[in-house]
């Protein structure tokens, strides 16, 4: 299938990592490590394996860490910083200061707290490839909430035959559990009502204009938000130090 890779990925490293205590106390989240490797670093494996060259990435928490880390990634990436220094924006007010640094649309975003291995073809791939901007403008990656390692609480979404995501839930509800993992249209990322908000208030009109899709991620996915998971994480891959 013949398909165009998005030109940068914007990865969300800004957290203060509350979850992830003690073990973010003098790092932030994305640096913590697992199976030997930071999770930023997973993130960037990843996307380098996807042919994606430009990141933008914001930064609060510990800032230097993560400027300084990236520096090192200098030749797979054309990095550039988006300073939440002054205030920390939570997702959507994250992707509204970053917008105007992201080039090419559309773009992936994902989040530096989750691990993944692929089941053949690269996850960011894969949404490239199923990617229609006629018919979306949200694309998220989602795994069955039975196969959704180390997960807290209940499923995200239900997922329709049609490939549409819902929360309406009833009878026909599949819950599937969101990995972190998207592709968004720049024109959502509009009309912001706060300096401060989270990415529901775009999904959420995604879905209602019947725009929002899943694809169901093929390999493993763990959710390693919080300390007791990295061991979890690391027995499942059979990770022995």
């Amino acid at each position: 299938m013949t398909f165009k890779m998005p030109e940068t990925a914007m990865v969300m490293a800004a957290g203060k990592g509350t979850r992830m205590m003690p073990l973010t106390k003098d790092r932030p989240k994305p640096l913590v490590r697992v199976a030997g490797t930071t999770l930023l670093d997973h993130v960037l494996v990843h996307l380098r394996n996807a042919g994606v060259g430009r990141i933008v990435v914001n930064v609060h928490y510990f800032p230097d860490q993560i400027e300084a880390h990236l520096a090192d990634h200098a030749q797979d990436f054309a990095v550039t910083i988006s300073n939440e220094r002054d205030l920390l924006l939570d997702t959507g007010g994250g992707l509204v200061r970053a917008k105007p640094l992201i080039a090419g649309d559309p773009f992936i975003c994902v989040n530096a707290d989750n691990w993944w291995t692929d089941e053949g073809e690269n996850a960011f791939r894969r949404l490239a490839a199923a990617w229609d901007g006629d018919r979306m403008d949200v694309l998220m990656l989602v795994v069955p909430f039975e196969r959704a390692g180390n997960t807290q609480g209940q499923g995200d979404f239900d997922l329709e035959d049609d490939g549409r995501l819902t929360r309406e839930g009833g009878k026909r509800a599949r819950p599937y559990v969101w990995t972190g993992i998207q592709m968004l249209s720049k024109h959502l990322i509009a009309d912001a009502p706060e300096d401060v908000f989270s990415t529901n208030l775009f999904w959420d009109r995604a879905i209602t204009a019947e725009r929002c899709h899943g694809l169901v991620h093929e390999g493993q996915w763990f959710d390693v938000g919080y300390p007791e998971a990295i061991d979890m994480t690391e027995a499942a891959l059979g990770y022995a130090g």
